[in-house]
């Protein structure tokens, strides 16, 4: 969708709009192939010397992908959205190997696939109204497009709350956890990419970046690690309930509204995570285990009661944390039918 994955050329700027503003600029698979395509143009032109990304109207840079298209072909068999977890996963290893500065601006929501082209950058930018987050677990999902290996590599266990949890990330928050690196305010974004046209990157960034905000996680580290170190959901709920911490209680809250199964293997996902070496590794981890959630009830029913139907009363199945069988979960982990990502 060439019209969506707006591509100009401003001096040595390479400037990429993600233009879906009425749909918070959530990505198709055509704005995933356009989006490749520019930066593979563009990696060997030497007229591009900074690539800089940003997102349309007013609310946010991504909002992850096309939920309501995966809906509709997973009820189909899924074909589809395997096809464009392909393409996604390529191009955010595209964008974490590339080989200029790639400015990725995080102003406003950033979730999902939105993290997926914008956190694996080399400049990650975030603003005061940055709403940073990986809510795969909301809609019977696991985190992906990279999200393990950010979050598996969070200080302590703060990216196991939140991979759990789905929950958001301030500005500070996400320069703590690791998926930004610059706090520039957003009335300062104007000047800052106008900059970029004839200034080296990192002598703009110092012109308007400014100290990084307070970030509510850290205040939360005691009960988080303590909490969240544990082997099991079932443990990590337990500790939550029994910690005496209102926040740890609304979080064990949040835990018992989420798909079971999910939870179970995001934390699987997360724990192997921390032991690969790369960002590619886990991008092959997590197309087996989105390939494998296309064909679980859990993903159509979790998108339908969020999206489709609105009705915020998801039917798991199985319903509880003791239902899920292992061998299930495992299983998730295995090569789909297809054969596993290839990246390169």
């Amino acid at each position: 969708m060439a019209d969506e994955v707006r591509a100009s050329r401003d001096g040595g700027v390479g400037r990429i709009v993600l233009d879906r503003p009425r749909a918070l600029n959530s990505l198709t698979h055509g704005m995933v192939v356009r989006m490749r395509t520019v930066l593979e143009e563009w990696a060997g032109d030497d007229a591009v010397r900074v690539v800089v990304l940003t997102g349309a109207g007013e609310r946010g840079l991504c909002a992850g992908g096309d939920i309501r298209t995966m809906h509709d072909d997973a009820k189909a068999g899924g074909a589809g959205t395997r096809a464009f977890f392909r393409d996604e996963y390529r191009l955010n290893a595209l964008v974490s190997r590339y080989p200029k500065p790639y400015v990725a601006v995080m102003d406003g929501i950033t979730m999902g696939g939105g993290v997926g082209v914008s956190a694996h950058g080399s400049v990650r930018i975030v603003t005061e109204r940055s709403v940073v987050a990986m809510p795969e677990t909301r809609i019977g999902l696991v985190p992906d497009v990279g999200g393990t290996w950010l979050l598996s590599r969070a200080p302590g266990e703060l990216g196991t709350h939140l991979g759990l949890t789905a929950a958001s990330m301030t500005a500070g928050d996400a320069l703590l956890c690791g998926f930004a690196d610059h706090f520039v305010p957003s009335a300062k974004l104007p000047a800052l990419l106008a900059g970029l046209a004839d200034a080296p990157v990192e002598e703009v960034l110092g012109r308007h970046a400014e100290p990084a905000p307070a970030a509510p996680l850290a205040a939360r580290r005691d009960w988080i690690d303590a909490c969240y170190a544990a082997d099991s959901v079932e443990e990590i709920v337990a500790r939550l309930t029994a910690s005496g911490v209102p926040e740890a209680k609304q979080a064990a809250e949040e835990l018992a509204e989420r798909s079971p199964t999910m939870l179970k293997v995001t934390l699987a996902a997360l724990r192997r995570a921390r032991t690969h070496g790369s960002l590619e590794e886990c991008l092959t981890q997590e197309y087996r285990v989105s390939c494998a959630a296309l064909g679980h009830h859990d993903l159509v029913e979790g998108i339908r009661a969020q999206v489709v139907d609105k009705d915020r009363d998801p039917h798991w199945s199985p319903a509880t944390l003791a239902g899920v069988d292992p061998r299930t979960v495992a299983a998730f982990f295995e090569p789909p039918h297809g054969g596993d990502l290839r990246l390169g």
